[in-house]
């Protein structure tokens, strides 16, 4: 018998989103968030860079603004006012200090229970190899978490220590533990995903709706079979 996926957390009103890049959140991420901000919590994104650097066909100084607004138009999509950008250089995010200051000082600011980020193993489950921004900003979160509730770690940045963290979900790995229920938000996802259409556009030849409904439905349908036959977005969680 498969193993069964754990239902989410439910008892936690704030929840902070850390990710490298403009639609890291929508390629799967932007559905549980929706269905989450639809019960009344409040979801923050922070995003290390503007994904100046993603888009072959188009020079960073152009892609950066445009990204950025892109991400923006899909946040509120999903129910997300407040999104923040931390202006990392797009493709070379190097872990260290200096980005888990910045990620701790941004846990402080926010002060979420929740702590959501991408996966950040070498590669996707396989031999598709993970990216250095994806996994430099992912162990960052996760050891941010800890940086921001620490007042001697970077006590020079953000306001009071903040060890109110009570778990690090991370989306898209390859070991899930829990799932969120998104049968009635699936497609808040996909039109999510499809505001950031110059970079389909640019990523693929097919049509940007039915590549994102097939994309984003793909994932759903496959963690239903460990979630009770309902369609599903994954996490790993770290309780803290």
């Amino acid at each position: 018998m498969t193993e069964q996926l754990e239902p989410m957390p439910t008892d936690w009103r704030r929840a902070l989103a850390i990710v490298a890049h403009p639609d890291d959140l929508e390629y799967g991420c932007a559905s549980a968030v929706a269905r989450w901000t639809a019960e009344g919590r409040e979801v923050t994104y922070v995003i290390v860079t503007r994904g100046e650097a993603g888009i072959d066909t188009l020079e960073p100084a152009k892609a950066g603004p445009l990204r950025e607004q892109e991400q923006r138009a899909s946040a509120s999509v999903v129910g997300v006012s407040e999104v923040e950008f931390l202006d990392h250089a797009d493709g070379v995010i190097e872990y260290g200090t200096a980005l888990r200051r910045d990620l701790a000082a941004a846990i402080r600011r926010h002060r979420p229970e929740l702590l959501i980020t991408l996966h950040f193993g070498d590669t996707w489950g396989g031999v598709h190899w993970n990216t250095p921004d994806h996994r430099a900003v992912g162990r960052a979160t996760v050891d941010a978490a800890g940086d921001a509730g620490n007042r001697w770690i970077f006590p020079d940045v953000g306001p009071e220590p903040w060890d109110g963290v009570r778990w690090v979900a991370v989306a898209g790995d390859n070991r899930p533990t829990h799932a969120v229920d998104v049968t009635d938000t699936l497609e808040d996802g996909v039109r999510s995903l499809l505001e950031h259409r110059t970079y389909i556009e640019a990523l693929t030849e097919e049509d940007p709706e039915a590549y994102c409904r097939d994309f984003l439905g793909t994932m759903a349908r496959g963690a239903a079979e460990r979630f009770g036959g309902r369609p599903a977005v994954t996490f790993r969680v770290y309780p803290r």
